[in-house]
């Protein structure tokens, strides 16, 4: 497993879901993917091959962040990371055997990649003539169809589950991938005699099909979709984002269109940041898959071309009704004549595409545009009613000066001189909404130093992290997870009982466990891999993991500053002890008690005291 684990470096696997950026000290950060949130708190260590979110805990290795992600096995992951590597794994024999136990994922993946690969070779069949000239009229030649894995379904009843069988798939998984369905003598193609787009999700894998009929004897719809399965959530996929979201997290903007050619046809003009739902609305959970991958910088850019007929009018509002959970600008483009990117293209070429999807036209704008022109604005009545319809529009725009900006254009565009009266109407509905929706986003607290709240999975009380005590502790555990050869040998002299903090206490006990920080000096990732196993239960391997990635509290970290942090931790525990034994002492002297006894607490009074001063003179030299 370790080789596995050590073959794919993790920022490059998380790296294929959201995009991170530089977080200091040698890690990155980036929108999590387990939960919805504003500002960055997941974290990756390139370094130590561990993740974790410092806003829902969940943290791991490569493997565990795999699986998660993708919701895979164990087994299923390791195979996953294993092909990416390009290792052969060796099963051993009574364990998991991948011919009969493959996880259902695996198999459904596997299906598709081996249905994508059928259809692009019956592109060349002569039956596919059809579909070859439906490409070339829109302006897609070979090299396009290969770029984007066209291929074509014959148009018989079972050619796709026969070869599918042949591969060793049963009728069952043939069903639930979505590729074959119920016939009256068992499995049929569901997809016959149509153009074949793969669907693949943001890791690149085969979860689906969009169908485009060819023939006017075909009854079914113009496109046709892989139905909802384990794999293929079409709510959750965006047509094009594996090829376009390392250039949509580069240059910070994307654009949304309509249907499969237009997003070749963006691609083919050079807009490589082109994605495309699949036969449904653009929806939150599509949102999240973007913010992600534009990091909600403030300078974004999502850009939505619809046709200009009522139908596209119709999907810009809806695509408005999500807006403000962007914090990306958004912007509508609409093509002259109502002509899509792929009709524009051919008419004009790719100069004109591009042109089109330069932003023009703010959503908001658009959308308040739609709302005026459905009323009479030569009556007071009319404008009443159009500013009682368009005001809580305006009152969602999330930034207040924005809000201001679009309220005193909102005036304009109904003709009230008043403008004041406009936006002032503006601002209440905004503070209604507000209060409604509780006091606001609380603060985001910085990743390089979370409060310990009481969370599942942690033990004892809430710490507070401006106690002092906890926070060198924790400093302390960070250098010794994270720079073990700054720490060691002393480290490893440290008791349990010198970190007063439950969860803290446990973590110097898995690493002592593991074979103490000395054993770090010598293989780092291994170290931590150790570390983890020896926890004894998730609330404390979360901890490790937690410490492995969180940043160091200083820039500069060096030998003088973990001495630092090794004489203060030891400093108070002597303190500590220094009172303990005061407190015995003083015990014994009034209470007569045995004078034996008493010399000795007074000696050992006396070390302890010594030890204090010498480490207060001479700092990490007195260890």
């Amino acid at each position: 497993m370790k080789a596995v684990r050590d073959a794919v470096p993790i920022d490059a696997v998380v790296s294929e879901y959201l995009q991170l950026r530089n977080a200091g000290g040698g890690n990155l950060k980036g929108l999590c993917p387990f939960h919805d949130e504003k500002s960055p708190s997941f974290q990756v260590s390139p370094s130590k091959g561990l993740f974790h979110c410092f806003g829902c805990q969940e943290g791991g290795d490569t493997l565990t962040f795999v699986m998660k992600v993708d919701h895979l096995t164990f087994s299923e992951a390791v195979e996953r990371l294993a092909a990416k590597a390009g290792i052969t794994l060796r099963y051993e024999e009574g364990g998991y055997n991948p011919s009969h136990q493959r996880g259902e994922r695996i198999r459904l993946i596997e299906a598709h990649k081996a249905a994508t690969d059928f259809y692009i070779a019956q592109l060349e069949s002569p039956e596919a003539e059809i579909g070859r000239k439906f490409l070339a009229e829109r302006g897609f030649d070979q090299a396009a169809a290969a770029h984007f894995g066209v291929g074509y379904s014959p148009a018989g009843w079972d050619h796709l589950t026969r070869f599918l069988r042949g591969k060793g798939f049963t009728d069952k998984e043939l069903i639930l991938s979505g590729l074959s369905q119920d016939g009256r003598r068992g499995p049929i193609d569901r997809f016959r005699g149509r153009l074949m787009w793969p669907i693949r999700d943001i890791g690149g894998e085969v979860v689906g099909f969009g169908a485009r009929r060819l023939r006017d004897d075909d009854n079914g719809p113009k496109y046709l979709n892989t139905p909802e399965t384990p794999v293929y959530k079409k709510s959750q996929v965006l047509y094009g984002i594996d090829l376009a979201k390392k250039d949509i997290a580069k240059a910070s903007r994307a654009v949304v269109v309509e249907g499969y050619t237009d997003v070749m046809a963006c691609h083919l003009a050079g807009i490589t940041t082109a994605i495309a739902t699949c036969g449904t609305a653009f929806g939150t959970d599509h949102i999240k898959i973007l913010r992600r991958l534009l990091m909600d910088n403030g300078s974004a850019r999502v850009i939505f071309t619809f046709d200009g007929d009522a139908a596209g009018q119709k999907a810009a509002l809806r695509a408005f009704e999500d807006d403000q959970k962007f914090a990306a600008e958004t912007y509508i483009a609409i093509a002259p004549d109502g002509m899509d990117p792929c009709d524009l293209r051919l008419a004009k070429g790719d100069e004109a595409v591009a042109d089109l999807v330069e932003p023009r036209t703010p959503l908001f704008e658009f959308a308040l545009r739609q709302i005026v022109a459905r009323y009479d604005l030569e009556t007071p009545a009319g404008r009443a009613a159009a500013l009682d319809e368009a005001a809580p529009v305006v009152a969602r725009i999330k930034n207040s000066g924005a809000q201001h900006e679009v309220a005193v254009q909102l005036a304009g565009m109904l003709g009230i001189l008043d403008t004041q009266f406009v936006v002032k109407r503006v601002g209440q509905l905004a503070r209604w909404a507000r209060d409604r929706g509780g006091k606001g986003p609380t603060p985001q607290r910085a990743p390089q130093a979370p409060a310990e709240s009481a969370r599942p999975g942690h033990m004892g009380a809430a710490l507070n992290l401006r106690n002092p005590v906890y926070a060198t502790e924790r400093e302390l555990l960070k250098l010794a997870l994270q720079h073990p050869h700054l720490v060691s040998p002393a480290f490893d002299a440290y008791g349990v009982d010198e970190f007063t903090a439950a969860p803290y206490a446990a973590v110097r006990q898995a690493i002592q466990d593991a074979g103490g920080a000395e054993f770090g000096t010598q293989d780092p990732q291994e170290y931590l891999v150790r570390v983890r196993d020896a926890a004894p239960d998730d609330g404390v391997r979360a901890m490790v993991t937690e410490l492995a990635v969180e940043a160091i509290m200083r820039r500069t970290v060096d030998e003088m500053y973990a001495g630092e942090q090794l004489v203060t931790v030891r400093l108070r525990a002597v303190d500590r002890r220094v009172r303990d034994v005061q407190g015995t002492f003083t015990r014994l002297s009034g209470s007569h008690g045995d004078p034996e006894q008493l010399t000795a607490v007074q000696n050992e009074l006396w070390v302890l005291q010594q030890y204090g001063r010498a480490l207060r003179e001479r700092g990490a030299a007195a260890l």
